[in-house]
């Protein structure tokens, strides 16, 4: 196959390091084994053999396709990653030949690189197994279950400077004059007037105070106000009120999955923890025994983004 030539990029540069832990973890030999079923022998870089899935697999390092994504071997993408694979390869092998990777501080930093990559796999094996569709149907049920469902109401606006040209609008609007019309005509709020002063659909809950209040009991069709805001008088028309639409399960999947991963990786660092005796050598210690380990403190505050893909309070444990 014909070698691909084009400049250095910076990013390979960049990820000098990492290729050397890779380079190292791969030097257990049957380079030419395909490492999955089905896989694909891409490029050789002089005896070592670049398989497809080591190309997906840095493309999903790199967040330019997702985990389970397919890449096209025949892709411009898979060409661009398949020349950085092998920029990598070509950096870590000259770095092994002028023997860098024989000092202490690169074999603690492959060391490092190389726990990291494990840790990865077992999240991958362990929790990421774990997570069943089945599992991710009953917490969307139970987040349904527990969900309260809001209302969402369609609302035009009319705003005036002083109360006196609310008043104005109101007598115009009782004489049976369009609101839409009337909002373009004369109200002051730039951001609607040219939609007939249509503010869209919205809950109570985010409007400003004095909005939410004016329209609180008001069924579809009332014209409210005048009454006073901080940008002036305003008067509203309700279009209409509607029951919040949760979302589907194909919506609320990502986030679910997240936080399920987030909850495995926490048990999981709870169950090595307390198997395991570690000690750390720093003063006032002490007082942070018991605290939750730092891996484990992003999983403990992603429930907040994660775990209510309905808006709603999470399922007691």
């Amino acid at each position: 196959m014909t070698p691909f030539r084009r400049p250095i990029s910076t990013l390979t540069v960049a990820l000098l390091a990492a290729t050397l832990a890779v380079s190292a973890c791969n030097r257990t030999g049957g380079a030419d084994r395909a490492p999955e079923p089905g896989d694909r022998a891409v490029a050789k870089v002089q005896s070592e053999t670049i398989w497809a899935s080591d190309v997906k697999r840095e493309a999903v390092a790199q967040g330019l396709i997702g985990e389970g994504e397919p890449l096209d071997v025949t892709s411009d993408l898979f060409r661009r990653v398949l020349d950085e694979v092998i920029d990598q390869k070509l950096l870590a092998k000259e770095a092994e030949r002028r023997r860098l990777d024989d000092s202490p501080l690169a074999q603690r930093r492959l060391e490092a690189t190389r726990e990291r990559i494990l840790g990865d796999m077992l999240v991958e094996s362990v929790v990421n197994g774990a997570i069943s569709d089945q599992a991710v149907q009953n917490l969307y049920n139970e987040q349904l279950r527990l969900a309260k469902t809001s209302e969402e109401i369609r609302v035009r606006l009319i705003l005036s400077r002083t109360k006196t040209e609310a008043d104005a609008v109101i007598g115009i609007l009782g004489q049976g004059a369009s609101f839409e019309a009337v909002a373009m005509e004369r109200s002051v709020d730039e951001a609607t007037r040219f939609s007939g002063g249509d503010l869209g659909y919205s809950t109570l809950d985010v409007m400003p105070q004095a909005y939410a209040s004016a329209l609180r009991d008001k069924p579809a069709g009332s014209t409210v106000g005048p009454f006073q805001t901080e940008g002036g008088w305003a008067v509203l028309r309700v279009e209409d009120r509607r029951k919040e639409n949760p979302p589907t399960l194909e919506q609320a999947r990502p986030q679910i999955v997240r936080y399920l991963t987030y909850e495995g990786v926490r048990q999981l660092l709870e169950q090595l923890r307390n198997k395991a005796k570690v000690n750390v050598l720093l003063p006032g210690d002490g007082a942070r025994q018991g605290q939750e380990p730092a891996s484990a403190q992003g999983a403990s505050q992603a429930p907040d983004q994660t775990s209510n893909p309905t808006n709603t309070p999470a399922p007691a444990a």
